[in-house]
């Protein structure tokens, strides 16, 4: 049986820039909104260790479960529109 080799993401080098920022900064409601959208993307990829790695190393950092992350998000995306004048109407889940 042959060995899976890891896939590099065609997004890998923007969202390493965003995990970047996440690791060095608080976690304010559009960070929060940033970190549950690229979990998301990278759950379960064959690729991106680092980022995957470092996303689990933000969860931490600011004492979060996935559960409580999902939970905050949720909130926080009822209540306002975390990406306004961002690209809004664009969807970026995956």
């Amino acid at each position: 049986m042959a060995e899976k080799q890891d896939q590099q993401h065609p997004l890998w080098s923007r969202d390493r820039q965003i995990v970047n920022t996440l690791l060095a900064e608080a976690s304010t409601d559009y960070n929060l909104a940033e970190l549950a959208r690229l979990r998301l993307r990278y759950r379960g990829f064959p690729g991106a260790r680092d980022i995957q790695a470092d996303l689990d190393k933000v969860l931490k950092q600011w004492n979060l479960t996935d559960e409580t992350l999902n939970a905050k998000t949720r909130q926080i995306h009822a209540e306002a529109q975390v990406y306004k004048g961002r690209g809004s109407k664009r969807d970026d889940w995956s």
